[in-house]
């Protein structure tokens, strides 16, 4: 998707969140600008949004992200991801929530 990504991850409780999206972010933006796939300096704008799920839900998930194409051509990644917050009863300011692409 032009605007976001899915990732599933496995975690240790020894790693802390920040810094798997820190190296994630890092090395990703490194990569793509050694490839210059982008014009231009590429970098990931700040923040990110992680949900966990239970063991007994990983084959929703990977079904889910295997079908990202087709889910996001009926709703957009911000009415998904506002979705997310409300359904996990995330509370959040919207000055706060990403700065869309479309905006």
């Amino acid at each position: 998707m032009p605007d976001h990504i899915h990732i599933l991850v496995g975690m240790r409780p020894d790693i802390t969140l920040s810094d798997l999206v820190r190296d994630i972010k890092a090395n990703s933006s490194l990569f793509i600008n050694e490839k210059r796939w982008v014009t231009g300096k590429f970098s990931w704008q700040e923040g990110f949004g992680v949900f966990s799920y239970s063991h007994s839900q990983l084959g929703s998930v990977v079904n889910y992200i295997r079908s990202h194409d087709e889910h996001h051509s009926r709703k957009t990644f911000r009415d998904e991801y506002l979705e997310m917050l409300s359904k996990f009863n995330v509370e959040y300011d919207p000055k706060y929530v990403f700065n869309w692409i479309d905006e």
